[in-house]
């Protein structure tokens, strides 16, 4: 009978070598160059006091990296984010087996909104400087897209019927602007500027509901997922490759 070599299939402890999972040209390595080398963290370390007593907190740098690697791969879940820092070896190699719970990953995502709209700035400066800005149209534009209900905004049935109503009478201003010669012309350039970001979002990245709740926290969210869109940009056009 023919003999053939053993394979484990069992428990096996592995030599490994974190940076060698991070290859050049991905969007893993450049999020890791960004973060380690150009974005200002100083505002995250000024929140901490626990410089004397206290326990130890995971490093703001791991849970930015985190967050910024999970929303690439389409995954929201502050739960499921902490499922593939335990078995996604990407994910373990990107935070320094960093294993933060799904409440820290959560509170971080949810308090920094503030700071994430400086680094937001700080990424755009950096796509600036690689040529990625062309400074010839500068678009604003919209999406919809679902919430927790904000307790500020709750109302009664007359306060949305009024809402209802002003919003009717914007988006009729609207149509007028759009439907002139001039809007043609600007709305023919929207699918080529804005359109692309909002289908890479909700179609790739799977944003179809934002996870908080409050006009600052959801801005926040929506900043780190706009950020990660131009990281991708900047990973794709050969940055820190």
């Amino acid at each position: 009978m023919a003999r053939y070599k053993p394979m484990h299939q069992g428990l096996k402890l592995l030599a490994l070598d974190f940076d060698r999972q991070i290859l050049p040209g991905t969007f893993e390595y450049a999020l890791r160059h960004l973060v380690d080398n150009e974005l200002d963290l100083e505002g995250f370390h000024q929140r901490y006091k626990n410089d004397v007593q206290g326990a130890a907190a995971f490093h703001p740098a791991a849970l930015l990296k985190i967050i910024l690697l999970a929303y690439s791969r389409g995954i929201i879940s502050s739960r499921k984010i902490e499922a593939v820092c335990r078995e996604n070896m990407l994910f373990i190699a990107v935070s320094g087996d960093s294993q933060p719970h799904f409440t820290t990953l959560a509170a971080f995502i949810a308090n920094a909104g503030d700071l994430i709209a400086k680094l937001f700035a700080q990424v755009l400066l950096i796509c600036d400087r690689q040529g990625l800005i062309g400074k010839e149209l500068f678009a604003i534009d919209g999406v919809k897209l679902p919430s927790n209900a904000s307790k500020e905004k709750s109302g009664t049935r007359a306060d949305f019927l009024r809402q209802a109503e002003r919003m009717e009478k914007a988006a009729e201003k609207m149509k007028l602007k759009i439907d002139s010669d001039l809007g043609k012309r600007i709305i023919a350039q929207r699918f080529a500027t804005v359109e692309p970001v909002f289908g890479n979002l909700r179609g790739n990245k799977r944003l179809h509901r934002f996870t908080l709740r409050s006009k600052a926290k959801v801005d926040g969210q929506w900043k780190l997922f706009c950020l990660m869109h131009n990281l991708e940009k900047l990973a794709h056009h050969g940055y820190a490759a």
